[in-house]
């Protein structure tokens, strides 16, 4: 709910009470005192049209959700102020005779009390399903919060988890760098293995050859 159409609301429906009563007080006077409070009233429907076009322009500004409600609740306000501008032009065309006067006395005041009371009915029926739906948007705009904390919690354990597997590849690189140089190493040290044994070899080789010539000449001479 918008606090600034609130904040019109409340002065409106406070200014239509004001003007309901003087409305009320108006049927019973005449004269002078009668115009001055008709004036009174005129002037403060100028202020309820003003109010009226202010809650229109915000409640159009706001959500789809929340401008539908507030929307209908308007057209109820401009209804009321409607009947006001009614029941002061009935009072300023009334007769000013006696007659006219006892007649708007007795039949004037009853409507405009049941007008009025009708239209406080209302409009505490409105804002009472106005604030309902207001707790509606409020226990949805908390669980879109709720759900908006756990996803920002799910994107943080994925980036953990990826910079863990990340630290993981980059240790079986250096494994595997280590496991190249050590092949490396390995395939280094069986080639000179094979190169010492030819070496052994051939020595052994020419010793056996050695020995069995000078057993040779020993055994000649």
């Amino acid at each position: 709910m918008s606090q600034v159409f609130d904040g019109y609301e409340r002065q409106y429906c406070e200014l239509s009470a004001n003007l309901s009563k003087k409305c009320t007080t108006a049927t019973i006077l005449d004269g002078e005192q009668k115009k001055q409070k008709i004036s009174e009233v005129k002037a403060g429907l100028d202020d309820a049209d003003t109010l009226i076009r202010k809650m229109d322009l915000e409640a159009r500004s706001l959500p789809p959700s929340v401008k539908a409600s507030l929307l209908a609740k308007l057209r109820e306000y401009k209804t009321d102020l409607n009947n006001l501008k009614t029941e002061v032009k009935r009072i300023s065309s009334a007769n000013s005779n006696q007659a006219a006067r006892d007649e708007l006395l007795e039949s004037g005041m009853a409507d405009a009390m049941m007008v009025a009371a009708d239209q406080r009915g209302r409009l505490m029926m409105s804002t009472e399903r106005l604030n309902k739906s207001s707790d509606r948007i409020r226990e949805s705009r908390k669980v879109m919060l709720e759900t908006e904390d756990l996803g920002v919690s799910i994107l943080q354990d994925l980036h953990q988890q990826r910079q863990s597997l990340l630290h993981a590849n980059n240790t079986l690189h250096g494994v595997d760098d280590n496991i190249s140089r050590s092949k490396k190493i390995l395939t280094n040290m069986s080639r000179r293995m094979s190169r010492n044994k030819w070496i052994i070899g051939s020595i052994i080789a020419a010793l056996v050859i050695a020995i069995i010539l000078i057993l040779y000449f020993k055994l000649a001479h």
